[in-house]
């Protein structure tokens, strides 16, 4: 049936029009002058059957109703925020309240598809405790991908984001909302468990029953009319009612709101994964993708719903930590710039900056390194990692310091005193052929001539260049005990520099690092060679 249903969009799509009367209904709506940004708003209600079985029935076997497919496109013009998915999320939630007003709902990203019939059953199981469901805001499962290349070298799979940190967050309150895979109950989203925010008209309220057909037309103009653009001013929609505005990371800021309020999540990770999706298959991709996380956790931490602050009055003090462990996420940049640069510059001056490895400070930091990234392997294995797996993952984690951290903190910064930056955008994850077979190969994927570059190829250049000449130094028999320590960091960081040396200077393919930016960071690491040559 999905091989039959593929080849007919690639039909319409070769075509450029679609045969099907009730299909076409949806886009004769779209008219000249109608854009991406500007568009009134479109609902056309189908069922299963006739979507996927290409049948005129709305029934099934033993008579009853097939589930509805209801195609909505929220109305937008340039003269109203829309806000990115959260506002999206908010219309839909409006829309299937005025035509159904299911108790349960479910929010999926578009490249996430079912992965267990059981998983319904799963949820229900919970919702239906008594013990626990007057306070359950929401269910989370865990995000899991199909197409990872087998070293997932860009660690995209989040093991501990998506695994690890959620079963800590499940002692306290619950896990935070990751945007895709959550059961959310209707109620939660109209304010505390003891706190009702009710909505501006009946229809809306999680409460109301909903008597007409599906397609009358009472029920299809109130849904348009909530779908409009207009329709949240001066109400509570992305404050205290649904989705919550304000920061591009509308899920984190969604649950932790949702938590202050009084409410309580859960975490269920089965052993077959609920939801499985795609993910992006080149660095830049990933980068920016990160970047955007970046800006909207900023957004959260530096607002008056700061984590430490409103949170540790309102959630406790460790759900609080749990939370700004997130929101103040992009200022790893510092310590990662730090030991990417300053060691490397120190040892091409011939300047210690570490105790010496006689010393008994010395072993302090062999301790915490030693002890950081044992916890951190410890929890990556006992997830299902590899060790492979958890090597690009602190190789991704240096990368994203050194880049997504950086340009995200420095363009929230440029965002917060009103200079102008670029917009949202979304992550590309379709299939190029050249990208998969690279990607597939583990082959990092470097090809456009971004900044995010910059910094990342400025630190392969300048550690290279340090390790070599302390190497040199060492083999000459000149007494690098002071230095020992920088000789060791610089190591770790060439060894995980070895996909962007490659990029550099071995590869061919369309996918190494632009000329442009290997000359730009060649110059700038030779003047950063120099300005340091005067510090030290």
């Amino acid at each position: 049936m999905y091989e039959a249903m593929k080849m007919k969009v690639e039909h319409v799509m070769d075509k450029g029009k679609i045969a099907d009367e009730q299909r076409r209904q949806v886009f004769n709506k779209w008219i000249k002058g109608f854009t991406r940004m500007n568009h009134p708003t479109v609902i056309q209600i189908m069922n299963y059957e006739q979507v996927i079985l290409d049948t005129k029935h709305d029934k099934d076997n033993s008579g009853r109703l097939m589930p509805n497919l209801i195609y909505v496109s929220r109305e937008k013009n340039n003269t109203s925020p829309h806000h990115f998915k959260a506002g999206a999320l908010n219309v839909l939630l409006r829309v299937s309240a005025v035509m159904t007003n299911a108790p349960i709902i479910l929010t999926q990203d578009c490249d996430m598809y079912s992965n267990d019939p059981q998983t319904l059953l799963r949820i229900l199981c919970y919702l239906s405790d008594p013990a626990i469901k007057s306070n359950l805001a929401f269910i989370q499962f865990p995000q899991r991908f199909h197409g990872l290349n087998k070293q997932d070298i860009y660690a995209c799979e989040y093991k501990h984001h998506f695994q690890v940190n959620p079963m800590g967050f499940d002692g306290l309150k619950g896990p935070s909302y990751i945007g895709s895979g959550c059961f959310f109950h209707r109620r939660a989203l109209f304010g505390g468990p003891s706190t009702p925010v009710p909505p501006e008209i009946p229809e809306l309220s999680p409460d109301h029953v909903v008597s007409k057909p599906i397609q009358s037309q009472e029920i299809l103009s109130l849904a348009h009319h909530v779908a409009g653009c207009n329709y949240e001013n001066q109400t509570n929609w992305g404050s205290k009612s649904g989705f919550r505005y304000g920061s591009l990371v509308e899920d984190y800021n969604t649950s932790y709101r949702l938590h202050c309020e009084g409410w309580k999540s859960l975490f269920c990770n089965p052993k077959r994964a609920a939801f499985l999706g795609d993910v992006p298959i080149t660095l830049f991709d990933v980068l920016s993708q990160n970047k955007r996380w970046c800006i909207g956790l900023f957004e959260v931490a530096f607002s008056k719903y700061n984590p430490l602050i409103f949170g540790s009055q309102y959630m406790g003090v460790l759900m609080s930590l749990a939370y700004s462990h997130y929101a103040f996420w992009p200022i790893w940049c510092i310590p990662v710039i730090f030991y990417s640069f300053l060691p490397q510059l120190a040892l091409l001056n011939q300047f210690s900056i570490f105790p010496k490895l006689s010393e008994p400070w010395f072993f302090l930091y062999v301790f915490l390194f030693l002890g950081a990234y044992g916890q951190d392997f410890v929890e990556f294995f006992l997830a299902g990692g590899t060790v492979r797996r958890w090597w690009n993952c602190q190789r991704m984690w240096m990368i994203r310091g050194l880049s997504c951290y950086l340009f995200g903190s420095v363009e929230y910064l440029l965002k917060s005193i009103g200079i102008s930056t670029h917009g949202f955008s979304l992550t590309s994850k379709a299939l190029d052929d050249e990208h998969s077979k690279r990607y597939g190969r583990g082959i990092f994927e470097f090809r456009v001539p971004s900044p995010l570059f910059v910094p990342l190829t400025m630190a392969a250049i300048i550690n290279l260049f340090s390790f070599l000449l302390g190497l040199t130094a060492f083999m000459r028999g000149n007494n690098m005990e002071g230095l020992g320590l920088q000789m060791i960091l610089i190591g770790f960081i060439v060894l995980n520099c070895l996909p962007v040396y490659g990029a550099i200077a071995l590869r061919n393919d369309a996918g190494k690092i632009p000329t442009q930016i290997t000359i730009i960071s060649t110059f700038v690491s030779v003047a950063f060679y120099y300005a340091s040559s005067l510090c030290f």
